[in-house]
């Protein structure tokens, strides 16, 4: 970025230049996160806010003779929170001490926008308005008129196309022209009224008073904690008078009336600002993306993107890449040399075996890793960049809504289970975005019984690619028939409602290579650094159970079901085993069953359809104990277990008596 030094400053300490503390604050998928990036460079750090699991991130930027702490929030649609994420942000800017706040917002959605413009405007702190996602709101025919918009809000409004860097160098000089908007909202009189009642009660804090008092009015509960925290349990019990006699006045619910009120300030401002022409003509990309969500073309569409996923992750990224690590890499160079070194250099057998022998850190843990899942999981992540990056993801969630409805949830809930494919664990902190308890138990119930990990799922295709289409159609056919059944059955056992479905769509787009790079890379960095290790020690353990006979005394233990009612090598129990520690490091292991012909196509198709339906892995089960409970957490590890190897006999009997040839 010309004339500005953005990265890591020198201590503050040390530094005689003043500090200063911006907040990112914005809708969902506004592009915040970018424009983050863009001020703020490589230096970053993410951490949770505390008492929850929600990531915060912050950074530093110099320019010219001041220094700024950048702390991007996240995307919210209202200061009165209706989820953790939103709590956070609202918490950020009860409790920092914030110096100006970047509104970032969606040109092409100023409605939206203004509605969260106004209550930023009445917590008092200097702001600016950035219109981002300008090249789209042009597209659809969109003027804004943004010198007028300036005028009427008293902060400026700045334009940019964060994706393309464009407007940047703009925003970032306008952080010291920040101003306190001038944008004051007359309520009607009882709400103003109770404002007033409210004011001497409300403790101070880095948000105006007016504004705490709104958000009481408005309903907010989560405030509760803080207001017993700084006031007697008089003043509290005065507080909720106050608002109940508020109340009284009205038929709807305060939080109603009060966004009513707001929303038609914003509409008078939207009438003097806003242009819509007729867009010059339909884009490809507007049409696909309408035929997307379409309940008849949206399925043709979904299964040509699960076809090519299925060709590049199944058979070049588990065939051509794997073949290629596996076969000339690990086969012909590291795993010959390394045992011929180990073999030379060390006299010890035991620790010439926990090395390069058949349970070997080498030989086995790092032949998993690196030569069998990292080129699977690679291909993954760069499909699945492409996905993300294109605006496929929330278009597939109105595609399925309806089929989500017979499982007490909305279409919403597609998101998790298809990040989900990356990785469960952090699929099961996002399911925050559900409305219900209801909804988050059975869609957390879901991803640990049948949406496979990134890792897990490209074994999974490395296997099937092999087989013929009605292999793949039994275990996807299985899989989704199950999790169909399992979340109809968990609607009706679990109480609760199902929350309506509301989801913001971008655009769809032509995927940045640039963006899809950047993903890649941190997910494989997060690959190495996390998932490496648990491989390393998943194979010391099943080292150390060998040699301690415990491995034949399972195997034989176990061979009625793995053996007997799944039909199964007694190897095979090694990969149930370790995938306690790890499903992926589990399905890898049938994979090399697999692939030195130790299964038949039966049997594999068996095998993965058991390994998919089994148990969380172990970070995972933390999780859902630390989100749902431990109550929650051991009643879906308690039912997953057995069912996952009952699906599995299921399916072999029905297939060795059909005698289908696959």
């Amino acid at each position: 970025m010309s004339n500005h030094k953005l990265g890591h400053m020198e201590d503050e300490k040390k530094s005689n230049i003043a500090v200063s503390k911006v907040i990112l604050v914005g809708n969902p998928n506004v592009g915040k996160s970018v424009i983050f990036s863009h001020l703020t460079g490589r230096y970053v750090t993410v951490s949770n806010y505390p008492g929850t699991t929600v990531e915060v991130t912050e950074g530093k930027a110099a320019l010219k003779h001041q220094n700024y702490l950048i702390i991007d929030t996240p995307g919210t649609n209202s200061l009165v929170p209706m989820s953790e994420d939103e709590k956070v942000t609202r918490d950020i800017l009860l409790s920092e001490k914030a110096d100006v706040i970047v509104q970032v917002a969606d040109a092409k959605n100023l409605r939206r926008t203004l509605l969260l413009t106004l209550q930023i405007a009445e917590t008092g702190i200097p702001s600016i308005l950035n219109l981002n996602m300008l090249d789209e709101a042009r597209s659809r025919g969109i003027s804004i008129d943004v010198k007028r918009l300036s005028q009427i809000i008293g902060v400026e409004v700045i334009e940019t196309i964060a994706v393309q860097g464009r407007g940047i160098d703009h925003l970032m000089d306008s952080l010291d022209k920040s101003r306190i908007p001038g944008l004051p909202i007359e309520y009607s009189a009882p709400i103003e009224n109770g404002i007033h009642d409210l004011l001497p009660l409300i403790p101070c804090s880095n948000i105006t008073k007016r504004s705490v008092a709104l958000m009481i009015l408005s309903g907010d509960k989560t405030l509760g904690k803080w207001l017993q925290k700084k006031l007697s349990k008089e003043e509290v019990k005065m507080i909720e008078e106050i608002v109940q006699r508020v109340q009284k006045q009205y038929p709807q619910p305060l939080s109603f009336i009060i966004s009513k009120e707001r929303a038609r300030q914003v509409e008078d401002i939207i009438s003097q600002v806003y242009l819509e022409r007729e867009a010059t003509k339909t884009s490809i990309s507007q049409t696909l993306g309408r035929l997307s969500m379409n309940s008849i073309w949206g399925i043709p569409i979904l299964l040509l993107v699960l076809y090519l996923t299925y060709q590049f992750v199944g058979k070049f990224g588990a065939g051509i890449c794997v073949d290629f690590m596996e076969t000339v890499i690990f086969g012909k160079f590291i795993n010959v040399w390394s045992t011929k070194i180990v073999n030379y250099a060390i006299p010890i057998k035991i620790i010439r075996d926990f090395l390069v022998g058949e349970y070997g850190l080498i030989t086995m843990a790092l032949t998993y890793g690196l030569a069998i899942v990292f080129p699977i999981v690679t291909t993954f992540f760069i499909a699945f960049g492409i996905l993300e990056d294109s605006g496929y993801l929330p278009r597939l969630a109105v595609m399925v809504d309806k089929i989500f409805k017979g499982m007490g949830l909305n279409g919403k809930a597609v998101l998790p289970m298809i990040l989900g494919l990356g990785c469960d664990t952090m699929a099961t902190l996002t399911t925050r975005i559900l409305g219900t308890k209801k909804e988050r138990i059975i869609v957390t119930l879901l991803l640990a019984l049948g949406v496979p990990c990134s890792a897990q799922l490209g074994v999974i295709l490395g296997m099937i690619a092999t087989l013929s289409p009605l292999a793949i159609f039994i275990w996807s056919g299985t899989v989704l028939g199950v999790m169909i059944l399992v979340g109809y059955l968990a609607a009706k056992v679990i109480p609760g409602e199902r929350s309506d479905f509301i989801l913001e769509l971008p655009p769809l787009r032509a995927p940045r290579i640039s963006n899809i790079l950047i993903k890649t890379f941190a997910r494989l960095e997060w690959y190495i650094k996390e998932i490496i290790p648990i491989f390393i020690l998943a194979t010391a353990f099943l080292f150390v159970f060998d040699k301690l006979k415990l491995l034949a005394l399972i195997r034989k233990i176990t061979s009625p079901i793995v053996v007997g009612f799944l039909n199964l090598p007694s190897k095979a129990t090694d990969a149930f085993l370790v995938g306690f520690l790890r499903r992926d490091y589990g399905a890898a292991g049938l994979f090399a069953l697999a692939k030195s012909g130790q299964m038949d196509s039966v049997q594999i198709i068996v095998s993965l359809v058991t390994i998919t339906l089994f148990v969380p892995c172990v970070a995972n089960t933390f999780i859902i104990i630390k989100e749902r409970g431990l109550k929650v957490a051991l009643s879906i590890v308690a039912f997953i277990f057995p069912f996952a190897f009952l699906v599995g006999g299921i399916l072999n009997l029905v297939l060795r008596i059909s005698g289908v040839s696959l």
